[in-house]
Parts: C-alpha cells; sequence; structure tokens
C-alpha cells in the first residue's frame, strides 16, 4: 500500500533542457542536461537521471524544468524511498512535457533507472505501488504480467509502521546469494520461476538432489508459502476478514525469519512487542529486512495507544528509540495544483 509519507517536487518548465532541483533536506542543488546525461555527482541525483534516461530511452520527449523536492518518507527503512524520489520525478517530467500518465509504463521506466543507471537490482513492486497506489487499498501485483487489483483493507483498521532505527547493511550481498538459491532452485525443478511449483512439487523434490539442500529448500520454501499467503491476504481483504490477514502476517514474519533469513534481531523484538498489545491483529517485518521497520494491522480505535506502548516496550527491551507512524492508504503519484 502507499502510506501518506511521500516525496514532494515543486516544479516549473525550462526552455533550456536542463534540470535543476534543489534538495531541501541535504540543502544541495544539482543541475544536468537532458541532451548530455552522464553518471556521477550526488547520490540522491542519480534517480532523477536515471528517469530522465530511461524515459528518453523509451522515445518521449523531455522538456527542462526546474524544482524543490522534499519528503518525509524516512530514508533506508525499507520504505521505497527510492522508487517515491522515481515517482515524483516521473511524475514531474509527465507534467512539463505532456506526457500522458500510465501509472505501469511509469512504473516500468522506475524499474529502469534503478537497474540499469542507479545499479540496483531491484524488482517492480515498490515502483508500482508508488504510480498505482489507490486510497483505502493495497494493491495485489502480478509481477509477471504486472496486472494487478486494488483491494480494500478491512473496515476499522489502521495499519501502524514500527520504524527499528536500526538501518540494514550488507543487503545486496544477502539478496544476490537468496535470489541465486532461488534460481537454482527453479532450474533443478525445471520452471521459469518458483511461482510455477506447486508446494507440494517442492517437497517431493527435496532430498532427490544435492541441488536442493536444506538451505536451497528453505528459500524455495519461503517464496512459494510466501506467495500462497500473499493471494490468501487479499481474499481475507476482501472479506474484511482482518483476524484471517493478522494470522497470515504473524505466518509471513516466521517466515521472513527462519526460512529465508531476512530479519534481524530488532526486527524479531519489534514484531513481538506489537502482537502482545491489545487490538494487534498481526505484525511482520517489511522491506529487504536486516534492519529498518516492521509493519502493524490493528483496530483504527487503538492505533494511537497501540503506537505509544510498542515504542515504549521496544525501547526498554533494546535501549533504541523507535520511530511509529500511524498510516492511511494513500493514492501513489499525483500533481498537486496550488
Amino acid at each position: 500500500m502507499a502510506i501518506d509519507r511521500a516525496m514532494w517536487i515543486a516544479v516549473r518548465p525550462r526552455n533550456d533542457g536542463r534540470v535543476q532541483v534543489h534538495s531541501l533536506a541535504l540543502h544541495r542543488t544539482v543541475t544536468f542536461r537532458l541532451d548530455a546525461l552522464e553518471r556521477g555527482g550526488e547520490g540522491w541525483a542519480e534517480y532523477l537521471k536515471g528517469v530522465a534516461w530511461a524515459l528518453q530511452e523509451a522515445d518521449h520527449r523531455l522538456q527542462g524544468w526546474e524544482g524543490v523536492v522534499a519528503g518525509d518518507v524516512p530514508v533506508a527503512a525499507g520504505l521505497s524511498s527510492s522508487a517515491a524520489l522515481e515517482m515524483a520525478t516521473a511524475r514531474a517530467f509527465a507534467a512539463v512535457s505532456g506526457l500522458l500518465w500510465d501509472a505501469t509504463a511509469m512504473a516500468q521506466i522506475g524499474q529502469r533507472a534503478e537497474n540499469r543507471w542507479v545499479g540496483v537490482n531491484c524488482g517492480i513492486m515498490d515502483q508500482m505501488i508508488s504510480a498505482a497506489g489507490q486510497a483505502g487499498h493495497a494493491l495485489l501485483i502480478d509481477c509477471r504480467s504486472l496486472d494487478s487489483q486494488a483491494v480494500p483493507l478491512p473496515p476499522g483498521t489502521a495499519v501502524v509502521v514500527l520504524d527499528t532505527t536500526t538501518r540494514r547493511g550488507l543487503v545486496d550481498s544477502a539478496y544476490n546469494e537468496r535470489r541465486t538459491q532461488c534460481e537454482t532452485a527453479a532450474r533443478y525443478l525445471q520452471v521459469p520461476a518458483l511461482r510455477d511449483v506447486s508446494f507440494p512439487q517442492l517437497v517431493g523434490a527435496h532430498g532427490c538432489s544435492p541441488l536442493l539442500d536444506d538451505m536451497t529448500f528453505r528459500r524455495a520454501r519461503h517464496v512459494i508459502t510466501e506467495n500462497a499467503r500473499t493471494v490468501q491476504a487479499a481474499e481475507a481483504m476482501r472479506r474484511g476478514d482482518a483476524a484471517e490477514l493478522g494470522r497470515l502476517m504473524h505466518e509471513s514474519h516466521a517466515s521472513l525469519r527462519d526460512d529465508f533469513e531476512v530479519s534481524s534481531p530488532e526486527l524479531n523484538t519489534m514484531v513481538a512487542c506489537a502482537r502482545q498489545e491489545d487490538g494487534c491483529y498481526g505484525a511482520r517485518m517489511t522491506g529487504a529486512g536486516f534492519g529498518g521497520c516492521a509493519v502493524a494491522l490493528v483496530r483504527a480505535d487503538t492505533a494511537q495507544q497501540f503506537a505509544g506502548r510498542v515504542a515504549a516496550s521496544y525501547q526498554v527491551v533494546t535501549g533504541l528509540q523507535p520511530h511509529v507512524y500511524v498510516c492511511v492508504a494513500t493514492n501513489g503519484a499525483e500533481v498537486l495544483s496550488p
């Protein structure tokens, strides 16, 4: 879901083929030419240049602009701050250049920018929700076909983001390792991807080859069962069944912790603190793992009290001061007129 935290760009057109952007948070200004894009310089600016590059690679004619960027999406917390900046940038280019806004196509532009320009081999989930989010809804995304379905959040619930204030490290190497393990399992099972395998098929294959050792099996088990949980979660949400959705969140965290091994002691502590509070249906880590945030589904009428109690409990156990955000689901990238 797209939460009510955002990147904003105040923008006006330029006629000289240049883009000039000032970051209020970093007190930095970057300028680049659309006809002479080069890598290097301020790290945050690479996301802007990458989007410009990907749009032009897709044969869009771009006009220059100048603007000011600000935001309140926590950085490196697993809340997709880079995708938010990419989609805000794409929306700015679309607005000044007269481009039609196609959320799926623009999400692909953002993914291409991150993969090919920035050099992060991410999937498309973050860009899709930043581009196509709908208020009051989560988005069920098929990352192969890019079909998506807006699914309403259960009535009377709120989503609470629980930032452990720990930041992930060595995620790229861990991600690449897990991707390799999943690809190994898919190769052994003779399918394009693990989504094409049922859990009984995986269990039947386990132990028949050294290519599918215990660790590779657990990685594959997480992917296959998580895909099933995602579809089941959408069905529970359509029924308004918050309790079932919470149960699936608990199972998801256990799988991420034990089978995929991308959680952390702080994330596990935060999830445990959340689960012990009244009004909590479910909690799990979110994002790439190894630090960052957990997310909890709670009764809306208890959300503020829940946030305070979980923050206090987590601080007692860890000695760390967390950041807690009671969130609502909002629209994805939009143009706001004064």
